[in-house]
């Protein structure tokens, strides 16, 4: 079963876009659920991203790539 990993869109207040700073894991590893798996920074305040269940992380966004609310970044495979 895949799972995607998206932007919540709760995570900020108001529509502006933030950006990938790090990805906390590599591709292809396994988390559990969760775990910090990304950072986004948004006008210099950084959000950490969890993974909401357990498996396999495929990185969908890179790092330094502009995402928005409900944007997916990855998805799991569990």
């Amino acid at each position: 079963m895949t799972t995607e990993i998206a932007v919540p869109e709760d995570l900020w207040e108001g529509d502006t876009e933030g950006v990938i700073t790090s990805w906390l894991v590599s591709d292809g590893a396994e988390v559990a659920q969760g775990d910090l798996v990304a950072e986004v920074m948004v006008e210099k305040a950084q959000y950490e991203i969890e993974a909401p269940l357990s498996g396999r992380l495929a990185i969908v966004k890179e790092e330094d790539e502009v995402v928005a609310k409900g944007s997916v970044i990855a998805t799991l495979e569990s």
